[in-house]
């Protein structure tokens, strides 16, 4: 499981059962993926 993060956007890589799990975790902090994206954005 990879997680890349770009200005663009979060790209996830890995099997799809991997990818739902991450996404369930990221979900407890974030509750939409534009804030994600938004925060990483911000962190870079």
């Amino acid at each position: 499981m990879k997680v890349y993060t770009h200005k663009q956007g979060i790209t996830l890589v890995g099997k799809a059962w991997e990818i739902m799990q991450k996404l369930k975790e990221y979900n407890k902090d974030y509750i939409f993926i534009s804030e994600w994206i938004k925060d990483v954005t911000q962190k870079k």
